[in-house]
């Protein structure tokens, strides 16, 4: 094997640890704020827990934040609770790095 391939195969290994973290990331993110809005709609202990489920589920759905961000909103909305879409993408960023740090740090 020469140098180039192992610098290549090395490459290769980073990126998929990175993909893994921001995956690990984004799902943990989700998880904060299922358990944020759960809040919000007055839930506790296992419903909480449902609906904290229930959001990093919602990820699946599509590619990208959009319909996390639709499930929660949707939610919301339906229970009369007043936060801005602006409002939850704040949280969402706010928790990501919140997410990250956890996932880096192995918690």
């Amino acid at each position: 094997m020469t140098t180039f391939d192992k610098r290549e195969e090395g490459f290769e290994k980073k990126f998929a640890l990175d993909e893994e973290q921001k995956f690990k990331a984004e799902a943990r993110r989700n998880k904060l704020l299922g358990q944020w809005a759960a809040e919000k709609l007055g839930m506790t202990g296992d419903a909480a827990a449902a609906y904290a489920k229930e959001v990093v589920a919602a990820d699946f759905e599509e590619a990208g934040d959009a319909d996390v961000l639709r499930k929660v909103a949707g939610d919301l909305a339906k229970k009369g609770v007043a936060v801005s879409e602006a409002e939850i993408k704040a949280k969402m960023g706010e928790l990501l790095a919140i997410a990250a740090a956890q996932v880096k740090a192995g918690q």
